[in-house]
């Protein structure tokens, strides 16, 4: 049946042809977009002005001698209508016999209103831009198979105006972000994706191999070393916006490669990157939403009052038992873990075992945004020891929905205990945690030159796809899919 649909279709292609008329010309004359056709309707109908509108054929109805398309551009639909009358016979032939769903044409003519009240173009002239030769989903039965959207993404966008409009949403999300850094004086900058030691984030890296060095690479995990080291340089505030490469597993949250955006302002303790994080998030979320509220897995979430702030040895010990504060042991750990039903790795050491404790408990219970703060030394290896309390760090995240939407630091500034944390999470490497950092000399030398106190943020696309609670996937343009 598809090669029977196809092979029309290449027939009707040699009739656009056979007349001399280019199939997929370089040029159009196109004068204005449909939406400012739309919009102007009244003067240019008035007027009777000819003016050239473009788009891909979404209907056709042909009537005799008469027939009436709707052609939609990027901005909006409109109706075109074709009069054997005013065409001419061999255009109107022509198109009534060559032109379907899914063309790409020009038309010429002016503007009227019809019977019906439609607001349509009279068309004195047509011309093919880009003839379709493959079969195209209908409207009305359209792509249902999730795999299909995401492995042929182009008819995903096609199909589906809410698809194209969510990505609009994700371009209006990274403009906002970088406007609102930018406003603050913040310089955008660009760091290398191919490294030789990744850092500042624990997960497993993609391996590459360069052969004009024959060294192996490694795809960068995060942005946050470089970024320092321009700290250690002389600039105060900067930030990238730009792709991460973490080889983990696929789920609703989390995806290989995605957008992620890391700023760091020297001078700026907690408290104050803080509030400035609360006001980027605010921004965000009215310029995305439209306003301040949005659903997420059933529940309603709001972010127009200002943040709790949740402490986490707190609360684990409200849901644990245990404090934290006190010597606590992997092994009390995993006991915990086993009586209340939680899984975990064998080898998982003190750190793992919390975070896999308030993931399943702590963060249950974290619905309404908040600040989440004074996290664990174990869990926090790149974090500024809090001097208040040496078992915790200078840390905070805003969760909401169960979900950590953010992680932004008082960042180490101190080489030898920044050498001593790395030292710690080689150990873990060593004894089977893939994810463990590893040891980066060249960024423990850059801080033996000294690098200001700072805060450091960090967000991924992640909360974009919280705020159209979505999975990660539907709202990258082209995952990764396993090919078939």
């Amino acid at each position: 049946m598809r090669e029977d649909i196809q092979k029309t279709k290449l027939e009707k292609l040699e009739k656009i042809k056979a007349v001399g008329m280019e199939a997929y010309p370089e040029k159009t004359e196109r004068s204005m977009t449909n939406a400012e056709a739309l919009e102007k309707f009244s003067d240019l109908a008035e007027s009777q002005k000819e003016i050239t509108l473009v788009g891909r054929v979404r209907s056709f109805r042909l009537m005799g001698n008469i027939a009436f398309s709707h052609v939609e551009d990027g901005s909006a639909k409109i109706q075109i209508f074709l009069n054997k009358k005013v065409l001419g016979a061999d255009l109107f032939k022509l198109y009534a016999n060559s032109v379907e769903t899914g063309d790409f044409v020009e038309a010429r003519g002016a503007l009227f209103e019809t019977k019906a009240g439609e607001k349509s173009l009279e068309v004195r002239e047509w011309k093919m831009l880009a003839k379709n030769i493959r079969p195209i989903p209908t409207e009305h039965f359209g792509l249902k198979d999730e795999e299909i959207l995401l492995r042929k993404r182009h008819l995903d966008l096609m199909m589906n105006p809410e698809t194209r409009e969510l990505f609009r949403k994700k371009n209006i999300f990274w403009q906002t972000t970088r406007n609102f850094l930018a406003a603050d004086g913040f310089l955008e900058v660009q760091m290398p994706v191919l490294e030789h030691i990744p850092g500042g984030a624990e997960a497993e890296p993609f391996v590459t191999h360069y052969n004009a060095l024959d060294q192996d690479f490694y795809l960068r995990i995060s942005l946050e070393l470089p970024l320092k080291r321009l700290l250690v340089g002389g600039y105060e505030k900067v930030f990238e916006i730009g792709r991460v490469f973490r080889n983990e597993g696929m789920d609703r949250d989390h995806l290989q490669e995605f957008d992620h955006m890391e700023f760091y302002a020297s001078y700026w303790d907690l408290a104050r990157g803080m509030e400035f994080t609360e006001r980027m998030y605010k921004e965000i979320v009215s310029k995305v939403l439209g306003g301040w509220e949005h659903e997420y897995e059933g529940q309603k979430i709001n972010w127009e009052t200002k943040l709790p702030v949740v402490d986490y040895f707190t609360e684990f010990k409200k849901e644990t038992g245990i404090d934290l504060s006190a010597d606590v042991s992997a092994e009390a750990l995993r006991a915990k873990a086993d009586e209340l039903g939680i899984k975990y790795e064998k080898e998982y050491g003190k750190g793992r075992m919390i975070d896999t404790l308030y993931k399943k408990t702590v963060r249950q219970k974290l619905i309404q945004p908040c600040f989440l703060v004074g996290h664990p030394l174990e869990v926090s290896p790149l974090a500024k020891l809090d001097p208040t309390s040496p078992k915790k760090v200078l840390r905070c995240q805003i969760v909401a929905g169960r979900s950590e939407l953010c992680n932004a630091f008082a960042e180490l500034n101190d080489p030898i205990d920044q050498k001593n944390r790395f030292l710690e999470q080689m150990k873990a490497k060593e004894g089977g945690d893939a994810e463990a950092m590893m040891m980066d000399e060249d960024f423990v030398e850059a801080l033996e030159y000294g690098m200001p106190p700072a805060y450091g943020f960090g967000m991924s696309e992640r909360f974009f796809t919280f705020l159209m609670n979505k999975s990660i996937r539907e709202t990258v343009i082209f995952p990764s899919v396993r090919e078939k």
